[in-house]
């Protein structure tokens, strides 16, 4: 119990068995990052920039590209020092600002995926009131929502889990997140079981939502020609992002919490930062090239360039 009261450091799952190719690594992370960083601040200054595109569709997915580079800023700069470092700790500040970052991102992505089921589902279904219920105000409010709710959830996750005294310091993963520090704990709190249950079933109830909206989307669709043509320009894009977003969640969450130490390290740590790789990378990708607005936006920005040229 002495311990728990010096506990300055955190060390994190080691990267010494890819001693040697420690630089490739280092190069292929750092390429994707960047591309991670390009494609995002592509989208995001279409959007911004193009009036045609401020309608309530382009504008959440603005705030999901923000959203995207705003996670994995809590991942990758740190990943990349220590792709570089013969030690692999963070500070004990560093390691629950970490894990503040990354939960409070994914949290967020769900409340924006939310966000976007709702819009198509008013567009589709409900196309006479649209205009009438998809309001600057109300989307506003709804954006502002869907970055504070998460916010104040997972600020009071980590202040629970700062609450706990621990009597160990190895996180076993290249980053931190609160499940793994709660369970260096040396004795588990009602509030640290609570407070998680809460946040489980208060996001699967947006679970539900998106899916309940998608039944009637597709049953609305399947009844009109113009409906199908409208799911398929801009409802698919959002269902090919949530599979991939669901997809990877449900993996990194079974992993955390069951994960085979059996595996060989380095998959390991692919299962480990695949959520934070693939959803900020090919998000955008798939909304550039199916939206028709964007890609023609971008396009013709690229062309102009090249006339310049």
């Amino acid at each position: 119990m002495d311990n728990a009261s010096v506990i300055t450091m955190f060390t994190l799952s080691g990267l010494n068995d890819i001693a040697n190719y420690r630089v490739t690594l280092f190069s292929l992370t750092l390429l994707c990052y960047c591309m991670i960083w390009l494609v995002n601040l592509t989208i995001i200054v279409t959007v911004i920039f193009d009036t045609n595109l401020h309608e309530p569709m382009y504008i959440f997915l603005c705030n999901m590209c923000i959203n995207s580079l705003y996670g994995t800023l809590g991942f990758y700069p740190k990943f990349l020092i220590d792709l570089l470092s013969a030690t692999h700790v963070i500070s004990y500040a560093g390691c629950f600002l970490q894990a503040f970052v990354l939960h409070s991102s994914v949290t967020a992505d769900v409340s924006i995926l939310v966000l976007m089921s709702y819009d198509r589902y008013v567009a589709i279904c409900r196309p006479l009131v649209y205009r009438l219920v998809m309001t600057r105000q109300r989307i506003s409010v709804l954006i502002f929502v869907s970055w504070l709710l998460p916010f104040c959830l997972m600020l009071i996750s980590t202040i629970s889990t700062l609450t706990l005294r621990l009597c160990g310091s190895h996180i076993p993963k290249i980053y931190c997140v609160n499940f793994l520090i709660g369970n260096l704990a040396c004795s588990k709190s009602i509030a640290n079981k609570v407070i998680p249950a809460f946040n489980y079933s208060f996001y699967l109830s947006h679970v539900i939502f998106v899916t309940w909206s998608y039944m009637k989307l597709i049953r609305m669709c399947r009844a009109s020609r113009k409906n199908r043509s409208k799911f398929m320009q801009t409802c698919l894009p959002h269902f090919l992002c949530l599979i991939i977003f669901v997809t990877c969640l449900l993996f990194d969450f079974v992993y955390t919490r069951f994960g085979s130490k059996h595996l060989s390290q380095g998959l390991q740590h692919f299962m480990a930062m695949e959520y934070l790789l693939i959803p900020p990378l090919f998000n955008p990708l798939i909304y550039g090239l199916i939206l028709t607005k964007i890609r023609i936006r971008i396009h013709s920005v690229l062309c102009r360039k090249h006339a310049f040229i």
